[in-house]
């Protein structure tokens, strides 16, 4: 989810991908918009004959002849109908994404680096972004391991109601009281 930029890492996603290409036959389904990174990462799919395991639905949603970008309400969908989300991002400023999917019930990979951990807390399976083999055991264990899934499942959910609006007005009044 989001714009197709070089910090999102989508080449090591393919890269990770590739790895397991033979094991997995589920496709990564890609939304948002790209340019010029884009198209490196399509060459890389294309040198690498991957093009039909990466579904860019966006490109897809245009070539139908409809809006090619998914409003944000079509989101919890996306998410529900997928087996996990990764998001190894080189750095964010927040990261919604994970909270996104582990509120819609749905395992994140993410990366080691920059707001990640403190965002995904203890229900992430965490890799480091330069490193598409430990993506690559995310997409494993999430796909081959059905108790290691749920057990994330119902870690994203309790971790997702950190950051509710309630958790949230709470905290901030925890904040106004402490300063009495």
């Amino acid at each position: 989810m989001g714009t197709i930029i070089e910090r999102k890492n989508l080449l090591n996603i393919c890269r990770a991908m590739n790895l397991i290409k033979n094991e997995i036959e589920l496709p990564l389904v890609v939304v948002g918009k790209g340019s010029a990174y884009k198209d490196k990462v399509k060459e890389y799919l294309i040198e690498n004959n991957m093009q039909d395991k990466v579904i860019f639905l966006s490109d897809q949603l245009a070539a139908e002849g409809k809006k090619p970008f998914v409003d944000t309400e079509d989101f919890p969908a996306l998410y529900q109908l997928s087996t996990a989300m990764i998001y190894p991002s080189f750095y964010e400023g927040f990261g919604m994404p994970i909270i996104e999917a582990m509120s819609g019930g749905v395992p994140v990979i993410t990366s080691t680096t920059s707001c990640m951990p403190e965002i995904g807390g203890d229900a992430a399976f965490y890799a480091d972004p330069n490193s598409p083999e430990q993506m690559a055991k995310g997409f494993e264990k999430y796909y081959s391991d059905e108790d290691f899934r749920a057990h994330a499942i119902q870690k994203g959910f309790e971790n997702a109601k950190r950051f509710t609006s309630e958790a949230y007005v709470q905290s901030v009044m925890n904040i106004y009281t402490s300063a009495l």
